[in-house]
């Protein structure tokens, strides 16, 4: 099919991103289902937490729109992206998300202080709004 052709069938970046975003939530890895189990159905001071949103040009891990927090599960994948996370991490501040990083291994070990952790950065949200 001609490049030009007006009749082609285009895939739209939403579709594709949408498809992708579904891709990722039925491969999740082990470490996401069990961070999954604590932030869904508003268990979590009854935010609403979302998982493998696209935003922007990436993919969240989890997030919550409200609170615009985006948390992130790090694993042996992300030891040699430091300067990507950052990158990432910058561009989405730039946007007005808040990222917070979260090691696989904390997870497992400490999984009340992951979820201390990620309800503190809800109540700093809440805080700075009322300013």
């Amino acid at each position: 099919m001609p490049i030009n052709d007006p009749n082609a069938k285009r895939e739209s970046p939403m579709r594709s991103s949408t498809e992708r975003a579904r891709e990722l939530r039925q491969t999740q890895t082990p470490y996401e289902a069990k961070l999954w189990k604590l932030l869904r159905n508003r268990q979590l001071e009854g935010y609403k937490f979302r998982r493998q949103v696209p935003i922007g040009r990436y993919f969240a891990d989890f997030c919550c729109v409200d609170a615009k927090l985006i948390v992130e599960l790090d694993g042996a994948s992300h030891d040699d992206r430091e300067e990507y996370d950052l990158l990432r991490d910058e561009t989405l501040k730039s946007e007005g998300w808040r990222t917070l990083r979260i090691a696989n291994r904390d997870l497992m070990r400490n999984e009340e202080g992951v979820w201390l952790t990620i309800e503190a950065a809800l109540k700093e949200d809440e805080s700075e709004t009322e300013e």
